[in-house]
C-alpha cells in the first residue's frame, strides 16, 4: 500500500490589495467577456474592431495589447461592469460577443 498525500492550504478571509498597475510589455491575465454596443466609447473615438474597454485604474485608457484569440487592441473604454482585471472586447455582432463568452486570457501589454 502506499501513503497519503499531503492536504492543501487554508485561505484567508480577506483578498490582498490590488498591486501596481502592469507595466508596458507585461502579461497580464484577466478575465474577457464581449459586447457589442454600437456608438463611441469613453474616449470619443467610434467602436470598432480592437476596441476594448478596461478598468482604467488597472489598464490605462490608451495601452495597446495583444489578445489571444482576438488580435491587437487599445484600451479605449470603460465600462459598469469592467473593473480590476477585466476586458471587454468589441465585436460587430452580438452573436460574436455572445460565441466569445467569458473567458481567461493571458494579454501582453504593449
Amino acid at each position: 500500500g502506499g501513503g497519503g498525500g499531503g492536504g492543501g492550504g487554508g485561505g484567508g478571509g480577506a483578498a490582498p490589495p490590488p498591486g501596481p498597475p502592469p507595466q508596458s510589455g507585461s502579461k497580464v491575465t484577466v478575465s474577457s467577456t464581449g459586447y457589442c454596443l454600437r456608438g463611441t466609447t469613453a474616449t470619443g473615438i467610434p467602436v470598432g474592431w480592437g476596441v476594448i474597454a478596461v478598468d482604467p485604474s488597472f489598464i490605462p485608457l490608451g495601452t495597446r495589447m495583444f489578445v489571444p484569440g482576438y488580435g491587437e487592441g487599445v484600451a479605449a473604454d470603460t465600462g459598469s461592469a469592467v473593473k480590476g482585471a477585466v476586458i471587454d472586447l468589441w465585436f460587430p455582432t452580438c452573436a460574436r460577443a455572445l460565441q466569445w463568452g467569458w473567458r481567461t486570457v493571458t494579454i501582453t501589454l504593449h
